[in-house]
Order: C-alpha cells, then structure tokens, then sequence
C-alpha cells in the first residue's frame, strides 16, 4: 500500500511527496500536541487499514485495526500535515492534520469513494471536492480540480488536489500546475510542499514524454557508482522513487521484479530511497531479495539525483526505453501494463 516522506516534504508528490506533499500529525489531545481520528465503517466488520504521512510528518507506515466497523487513531502532532489512508482495496484517503484536532471518519466500506471526513474546515472541503468528482469524467475532474485551487488557495488541500489531478496524473497539465500553484503560493507563502512542486516543474517538462534522460552520476548506497549511461543504453529501465513507509511504491518495486525476472536481464532497474539513512531503507530491499542499484543519500528530496530528475512524490517513477522517456509518474497498474508491453513478457 502506497507513501511519502521528506524533511521538507513535497510530498513529494509533493510529493508526494511532495507531494506527494502534498503536501500527507496525529493524535488528539488538550495538550495540542496530538492528532486524532475515530472511524466508523458499514460492512466491514473488521479489518485493517494503512495510514502514512505524505510529507514525513509521522514515522513510517502504520496501521489501523477496525474492531466491530470502528477504529481510534492516535498519534503525536507537532506541524499541520497531510495523511494518507490507505483502504484494504488500495484506495487511499487524504486526511489533513493539525495539532490538538480531531476528525471522524464515516462510510460505507462497499462505497469508499463515498467516505465522509468531517471536523476540521480542510477535510471538509476535501470531502465535498471528492464527492462532486466520485463519478465524473477526467475532463470534468481536471475542472472541479482547478475551481477547487481557485476556490480555495489556502487550505492545504490545495496543494494535494495539484499534485494529484494536474502532476502525478496520468496526463499531467505542468502550465496549469504552474498557475494553481501561483495562487497558492500567494495564500501559503510558507507551504514548502507547495515551493517546492512548483520548483520541479521545469524538470518535470524537460523529463516529460519523449525528453531524453538528463545526464546524472550517483553511488548507491554501497558506495558503487551509478551513472545515467547504463540506463541511456538499456532497451528497457526504469526509475524508481520509493520508501519504506511508503506501501504502494515498496508494492511498485515488488512488480518490478517479477517483470524483471520474466524479462531475463533486459530491463534495467535504479531506485531511490526517500528514507533518512541506509538502515531503514536496507530492510525492505533484503526481504524481498532486490539486488538493482539502490541510492539512499539521507537528503530525501533535497537529493542531488531526485532533484535533477524532478521526482517529486512517493512513489514516482521514469520509464525509458533505449534512453528516451516514454513514462512518468505512472500508477502502478500503469506502469506493470507499460514495462509488461515494451519488453513484451505476458502478465
């Protein structure tokens, strides 16, 4: 199940980030220093579900227990952030948390796009946003989108509805990012996650469709060099931008492997790792046996090579084929459908 996290955070996008970031504490308390989140579902009885922050404002990836359809989630909360929950069929909730708050969280576990998030002004508005785009059209989404930005330019939400609809988006609109961002740069001068996607822009156009992968060096986290030729010259690479809090994208690399495995050699692999240090990225690499250069500066998205490839968000990716970018910022049934086709192995 798919998260972010970064010392600034875009998280990523951004991103996460950013994005992801996306600007995504806990607990609540009279201290004001937790966060708090009671659920209630319908038809399910029991079950767990994935919460994260998208920009590393908790540690890690936590879980949810539902007992008889209800749940309590409390956590420390010193900064607003952005949560993700993630649902047992993958879907994810983004929830903005602030310190000393509390929200509830009610639906229908057969109607998940349906789910009510109500206590804070921020959550709200993102439920009435999700509720009018639940059945929509992309075109239709991408103009709720915008009026929600235009609409609200302050909330936080803001910046997730950018990151989501007009960047991580299977078609990403950058000159329409580029404005919204303006506007809520304006009304959040001091939201980094915010600062910080639209610096990545320019990147993200020049590593856009059919761009060449720009000229990089590296050394990976057992301090072997990596460089941007090996993956000019591949007939099929990929790029990938993971973490260990991060479920989707630890998912992503898992399907890279399997497709790698059914390529026989053919597909060349590099991640990077948005965690702190080497040792919290190490054990999700060792688990599952993934042995593809790996890099881990500590800088997270402040890093030399995220930077120059505009990856914002947790997970992120860039698909090449024979040195030219023909994917970016795919979901990860996106990206299995375009790796499986251009190094035509069978699902």
């Amino acid at each position: 199940m798919n998260k972010r996290l970064t010392r600034n955070s875009l998280g990523a996008l951004y991103v996460v980030c950013l994005l992801l970031s996306v600007g995504f504490l806990f607990s609540c308390g009279t201290d004001g220093r937790h966060f708090r989140i009671e659920g209630k579902f319908l038809n399910l009885n029991q079950g767990e579900f994935y919460i994260y922050s998208l920009d590393g404002g908790t540690d890690g990836l936590d879980t949810i227990k539902l007992n008889g359809g209800r749940f309590v989630y409390e956590v420390p909360c010193n900064n607003p952030t952005t949560l993700v929950m993630v649902y047992p069929n993958f879907s994810e909730q983004p929830i903005f948390a602030k310190p000393g708050k509390t929200v509830s969280v009610k639906g229908d576990a057969s109607h998940l796009k349906e789910v009510k998030v109500n206590g804070t002004k921020d959550n709200e508005l993102m439920t009435a946003f999700r509720l009018q785009a639940a059945n929509a059209s992309p075109p239709e989404i991408a103009k709720y989108a915008e009026q929600f930005v235009k609409d609200n330019p302050a909330s936080p939400a803001s910046v997730y509805v950018v990151s989501k609809y007009f960047v991580q988006s299977e078609q990403p609109d950058y000159k329409k990012a580029s404005e919204l961002l303006e506007l809520v740069k304006e009304a959040q001068p001091k939201n980094l996650h915010a600062v910080r996607l639209q610096q990545a822009l320019p990147g993200m156009k020049a590593t856009a469709e059919k761009a060449d992968l720009p000229n990089f060096s590296a050394r990976d986290m057992n301090g072997k060099s990596v460089s941007s030729a090996t993956y000019k010259s591949a007939e099929v690479a990929v790029i990938l931008q993971w973490a260990s809090w991060n479920y989707e994208s630890i998912n992503m690399l898992r399907d890279v492997k399997r497709i790698s495995r059914k390529a026989g050699g053919r597909l060349k692999v590099l991640s990077i790792s948005m965690d702190a240090g080497i040792p919290e990225c190490k054990k999700p690499l060792e688990s599952d046996s993934l042995l593809w250069p790996n890099v881990c500066d500590g800088q997270m998205f402040d890093g030399d090579l995220t930077r120059s490839l505009a990856l914002t968000s947790v997970p992120d990716n860039i698909v090449l084929q024979r040195g030219r970018v023909v994917g970016r910022s795919l979901p990860a049934s996106n990206l299995r459908n375009k790796l499986e086709k251009l190094l035509n192995v069978e699902n």
